[in-house]
């Protein structure tokens, strides 16, 4: 039986979202001392250690049984990929464009869930359909309308690779719903974290070096932040909401992600407010917005 969200449930999506939000702008900030993948590599690794004594603290035991190492391996590898191609198009394109790309998840979370998750995700039906048909036109303007800069070198490549971890965000999230269905959610963030590490490890050693210039103390925040607030806290706080709620209601509340990281882009790199990443933006939020009301409405 799926549940409706409660205040509670709805204030810490928002929380979650809008720290969210300040991540891809601490990538950017990150990836100009430490190239993406190590950069990677650091974040999760911060993340394990907190998250594992976060589970240690609570007596939470991690250690998989036989039947889900599997699944919990699988799980990782998608984690990683995903991750990848985040970070990857960060250094590419500029955050506030990159943000509001990855925010449209919510697109590919309700089309995986309808199509392959329907005994746990909600229906599609022809409005929310208008309205992921918006939420998908504003990341083409978005993906094609971006000029070359400082802050984005190749937007075009950057903005394609963001569309594709966006995708898998969204296949990761239906996906996690329906482990931690019968794994417990702290577990499913510790595994995924925990096999991401050695593959970005390797990954990293054989086509990165391991800083590109004199690291900075806004590189060390930047990755402190992506590690324990971002890969941490926000990650245990969403794996526990999805083992209650569907990830495409869920996901409707990140319309204040692309909000938080063009405001934080804007402040901290000076990023103006192009025409195409305000059309762009607004097509996106009004898509989710259409989305979310409808998914409101069938629930009520």
């Amino acid at each position: 039986m799926r549940a409706s969200p409660g205040l509670s449930a709805i204030l810490t999506a928002i929380a979650v979202s809008v720290l969210w939000g300040g991540n891809i702008v601490s990538i950017r900030v990150g990836v100009d001392s430490i190239p993406p993948l190590w950069s990677a590599f650091w974040r999760m690794l911060l993340g394990v250690i907190f998250v594992g004594v976060w589970a240690r603290h609570r007596g939470v035991g991690f250690w998989p049984t036989p039947a889900e190492w599997r699944p919990l391996f699988w799980l990782g590898v998608l984690f990683t990929v995903q991750i990848g191609l985040l970070n990857s198009a960060a250094a590419l394109t500029s955050p506030a464009y990159g943000v509001v790309i990855l925010n449209a998840y919510a697109v590919f979370s309700n089309l995986t869930g309808h199509f392959f998750c329907k005994h746990l995700e909600e229906p599609l039906t022809a409005a929310r359909v208008m309205g992921l048909g918006l939420a998908l036109a504003g990341v083409t303007v978005l993906a094609v309308g971006q000029r070359a800069s400082t802050l984005a070198p190749d937007p075009l490549l950057g903005n394609a690779l963001m569309i594709l971890s966006s995708a898998l965000l969204g296949f990761r999230l239906v996906y996690t719903r329906s482990l931690v269905q019968t794994i417990h959610p702290t577990r499913a963030v510790v595994w995924q974290m925990a096999w991401s590490v050695p593959l970005f490890l390797l990954v990293a050693w054989l086509s990165e070096p391991p800083v590109l210039r004199e690291v900075t103390w806004q590189a060390v925040a930047a990755i402190s932040y992506q590690g324990i607030v971002v890969a941490g806290l926000c990650f245990i706080l969403w794996a526990q909401l999805l083992q209650r709620y569907p990830a495409g209601a869920l996901s409707m509340y990140a319309f204040l992600v692309p909000v938080s990281g063009i405001a934080l882009s804007a402040w901290i790199f000076g990023e103006p407010l192009r025409p195409t990443l305000l059309a762009g933006g607004a097509l996106v939020l009004a898509g989710l917005y259409v989305v979310a009301r409808t998914a409101g409405r069938e629930r009520a």
